[in-house]
């Protein structure tokens, strides 16, 4: 995918589709498209089935050329980026489409590339490609363990997601990847904005401000980040679910090969490893995000039920995206999937004791909406 929004900006097109079904499990597949140089919103997208519903379709001839731009890419990423010293990095493609371009680029950065599920396979064999479930992240972290790597870095099935462990073989969330980025970015660009995303950790909007950013809580959704990157001229946007958007020095389009080689320059001019550098940054008890499946249509239903329950005591509502309940020892985010039928959650918090007491605020709170419902956590 980061090929097809690549191709687009530089091939001057007006519109771009990739047939893809990422991450979403086997039986799914799907279009994402590009339109006039934008990800088109959920809106758009329903008002595009209508007018094909209804057969209100222009008529007419075009043309067809076929041409090659994975060399194009790696060119372009690799003279924008350099590395201050070679670097050894395991890359776990999952059985993806990052298999036929992420192990070249990297190893033409001039990185000692250890290749883990690199040959891209359809039904994935070994794991699938969602490095948001931490699961598919264990073989990449016992491999870095194993190789003495510098870094490892996974990828969703097409390549527009990203997760990373550290040398001592940790699972780096997204959320604390995007403070070590935006402390480099704002380094060169002071008063930046740096957008995230309403399930990231509360930790990231105080390293932004006191690296001397404005920080921005948004809507989760990579057309929505993009349209906000555009509207606020933000350097970095990023997504709990890996998302990672840089506008400083490349195109605003979310693509987890270009943050991997961003990320390993960064570490290559850094005298820390990265388990130093990620040791150093703020981090709480979290949990992986939970998924509760349900009938198609029906999670649209419930949030709009849940958004309207009085205010929880004692906690600040923020109501982008759903619902994020913080409260002083923590926070919990119900909210409705954008890319499957189900409702998802995320919690932080100081302490166990703490985790569980913001999760049983939102048991009882989904008790109160449809007691037939059976929370993940």
């Amino acid at each position: 995918t980061p090929l097809l929004y690549y191709a687009v900006h530089e091939l001057d097109a007006e519109c771009g589709v990739m047939v893809t079904g990422s991450h979403n499990p086997l039986q799914y597949n799907g279009l994402k498209m590009v339109t006039g140089g934008n990800s088109p919103s959920q809106d758009e997208i329903q008002d595009l089935r209508r007018h094909i519903d209804a057969g209100q379709l222009l008529q007419g001839e075009g043309s067809f050329d076929s041409q090659e731009v994975v060399n194009d890419y790696i060119e372009r990423v690799i003279s924008d980026t350099r590395l201050g010293q070679p670097l050894k990095v395991v890359v776990d493609c999952g059985n993806g489409a990052a298999s036929v371009v992420a192990p070249e680029l990297y190893r033409q950065l001039g990185c000692e590339v250890v290749e883990l599920y690199c040959s891209p396979a359809g039904d994935f064999p070994n794991h699938h490609p969602d490095p948001g479930d931490p699961k598919n992240m264990q073989d990449l972290q016992q491999a870095v363990v194993e190789h003495q790597a510098a870094l490892g870095i996974a990828f969703d099935g097409d390549g527009d997601r990203v997760g990373v462990v550290d040398s001592s073989g940790k699972l780096i969330w997204p959320d604390r990847l995007l403070m070590y980025l935006a402390i480099d970015i704002l380094t060169r660009e002071p008063g930046g904005d740096i957008i995230y995303d309403v399930k990231c950790t509360r930790h990231l909007a105080n390293i932004v401000l006191s690296n001397g950013g404005r920080p921005l809580m948004w809507k989760s959704g990579h057309s929505m980040m993009k349209a906000k990157m555009q509207e606020t001229h933000a350097l970095l946007a990023g997504e709990f679910s890996g998302h990672i958007l840089f506008a400083e020095r490349w195109y605003g389009f979310d693509d987890g090969i270009y943050v991997g080689a961003r990320l390993l320059e960064i570490l290559s001019l850094d005298y820390r490893t990265s388990a130093e550098v990620f040791a150093e940054l703020p981090e709480s008890l979290s949990t992986p995000e939970y998924t509760l499946a349900m009938e198609e249509g029906e999670a649209q239903e419930l949030m709009a039920v849940i958004e309207k329950l009085p205010d929880l005591p004692g906690a600040r509502m923020v109501k982008i995206d759903g619902l994020r309940a913080e409260f002083e020892q923590g926070w919990g985010l119900v909210r409705a999937s954008n890319t499957s039928p189900a409702l998802l959650f995320r919690f932080e918090a100081n302490s166990e004791e703490d985790l569980e007491q913001v999760q049983s605020i939102f048991r009882d709170m989904l008790t109160k909406v449809d007691p037939k419902l059976q929370p993940p956590f």
